[in-house]
């Protein structure tokens, strides 16, 4: 059986820096037609609370001060945009961890709408059908 070509990102991180890079990598999926499984573990989970969303998140520890300083100055589009955008051009979809979610104590009123639902483990590998991004 060939593979479907469907991307599978698991994001775990919720630094500002990771986020927006799921975020462009989903966008440059969706444009050339792949479908789209973003699986959200703990810190980005946590960064998808719809009172967290526009929060400043900071970056990863080997951004820097710099790096804080580029991404914060270069004014792109913010990464739950281009979630939303990468939706509107094909099928995208972003799960909350089931485990994370129990974690957390949060429930899926709690999640921005750009959640879609809630999946374990398990089907979230039913769904990847190829390699799986870990970021």
């Amino acid at each position: 059986m060939e593979p479907d070509n469907t991307v599978s990102l698991v994001l775990f991180s919720g630094t500002d820096d990771k986020l927006q890079a799921a975020a462009v990598l989903t966008v440059g999926a969706a444009v050339m037609g792949r479908k789209v499984n973003v699986f959200l573990q703990y810190w980005a989970l946590d960064a998808l609370r719809a009172d967290r969303v526009m929060k400043d998140h900071g970056v990863s520890p080997e951004a820097g001060e710099d790096g804080f300083r580029a991404m914060h100055d270069q004014g792109k589009t913010h990464w739950s945009e281009l979630f939303r955008q990468s939706k509107d051009l094909g099928e995208v979809r972003l799960f909350a961890c089931a485990d994370s979610m129990e974690m957390f104590h949060i429930t899926k009123d709690d999640l921005d709408p750009l959640v879609d639902g809630v999946w374990g483990v398990a089907s979230f590998f039913a769904e990847a059908d190829g390699p799986v991004t870990f970021i």
